[in-house]
């Protein structure tokens, strides 16, 4: 059996492959894929700035919902999980395709009432916005939030997870058709970068900043920083050197983190596995209820993944963009 898959060239096409299924490990599960979310960091690999970790294929995809069709021996043993079983699930790589492995501690169940196709625009968006915003950042109930790029899937997801928890929420965008679906979905101030200075506009007002441009804005991100506020860098849009501030950044005793989920642990502390048992606790019952929705902007077949990488800079694509095998 072949297992078609979407793989990077770096001459920067997408070519749709024939190759072996993979066979999962004792502590992994294969699961045949019927979506696969399209990231930012997906682009990055193809055009060769983000490899994958060592010993992860070089098949992009890092979310993917589907169904396990295998089970590893130490998995079969713990009796958790069984062919069948509907999940959803982040990984390091492998995701454009039509089978995947995936280590047991990065499944999650898929939330009631969620199709399949609708739960794969959430693990990659959960992961990273739950880790980054309540797990580093430590954002509660009274703060405001500033959230770069709310018409991405990232940002779409964190401002409803943001106003749940309590949070005044402020985004940027660069559309009007994306600043309308950010305060539809609950944020509280929109800033148009391409017609305001967001960092002149909130000077000092900011609890948590999530960034996702890096070195751009990175002395306008540390100027909006109130005392004590901390600034999550989980992107590298706008490069990856930039001036930083150190007087301010002491002054205000702020913090800069940098962080993604790819390279973490895939057990103990901070790890994967933690993240996900996180969401599945905090995030899922707010998808369950309604509070917070997947965000699709688009779903498009394995094969057009080129066309889907390039929606992420559309102005008219707001969310996630999901491929099916």
């Amino acid at each position: 059996m072949t297992d078609k898959t979407m793989k990077a060239i770096w001459n920067n096409n997408l070519d749709l492959e024939d190759t072996a299924v993979p066979a999962p490990g004792p502590d992994e599960v294969l699961v045949k894929v019927t979506a696969a979310g399209v990231n930012r960091a997906d682009v990055m690999q193809r055009e060769g700035n983000y490899p994958p970790p060592p010993g992860v294929t070089d098949i992009i995809g890092m979310e993917l919902s589907g169904v396990i069709t295998e089970l590893g021996g130490d998995v079969a043993r713990q009796g958790r999980w069984a062919p069948g079983d509907e999940v959803a699930a982040i990984i390091s790589g492998g995701g454009y395709a039509e089978y995947a492995v995936v280590p047991v501690g990065q499944l999650m169940p898929i939330p009631a009432g969620m199709t399949l196709l609708e739960a794969a625009a959430l693990p990659e968006t959960a992961a990273t916005v739950w880790s980054n915003l309540v797990m580093e950042a430590g954002l509660t109930a009274g703060q405001t939030v500033l959230i770069h790029g709310g018409g991405s899937g990232i940002g779409t997801h964190a401002i409803q997870v943001a106003k749940a928890i309590g949070a005044t929420v402020i985004v940027t965008v660069g559309s009007e058709g994306k600043a309308q679906r950010a305060r539809e979905l609950g944020a509280d101030r929109v800033i148009n970068y391409r017609e305001q200075d967001f960092a002149e506009e909130l000077e000092n007002s900011v609890d948590v900043v999530l960034d996702i441009i890096a070195a751009k804005y990175l002395p306008g991100n540390v100027r909006v920083l109130a005392p004590g506020g901390t600034l999550v860098i989980i992107g590298m849009m706008r490069g990856t050197h930039g001036d930083l501030d150190i007087g301010a950044l002491i002054n205000k005793r702020a913090r800069v983190i940098g962080t993604n989920v790819r390279r973490r642990p895939l057990t103990g502390p901070g790890s994967k596995a933690t993240i996900t048992d996180e969401v599945v606790k905090n995030v899922w019952p707010l998808v369950e209820d309604g509070t917070v929705k997947p965000v699709i902007s688009a779903t498009l077949p394995l094969a057009e993944a080129r066309a889907a990488h390039e929606m992420l800079d559309s102005a008219d694509s707001v969310g996630k963009v999901l491929l099916r095998p």
